[in-house]
């Protein structure tokens, strides 16, 4: 069977390495690996937001630029 050919290694972590002698370095990398930075500009920003309704229920309807980014 196909998916029981490696279940021997697939969970199998292996052994590190080097040591982490600087923790504060490392942690502060391993949050950086997440960060993902979006600059939007004004002008855009000002056409982001829908108009306000003037009728009740439904859904509000944004700019094509807020669907794009």
């Amino acid at each position: 069977m196909p998916h029981k050919f490696n279940a021997d290694h697939r969970d199998k972590i292996p052994k590190q390495k080097q040591r982490v002698t600087n923790w504060a370095e490392y942690d502060e990398g391993l949050r950086g690996r997440g960060d993902l930075t979006v600059w939007v500009s004004e002008d855009a920003l000002a056409l982001w937001s829908a108009p306000p309704r003037t009728t009740p229920g439904g859904q509000a309807l944004y700019s094509d630029l807020a669907i794009e980014l």
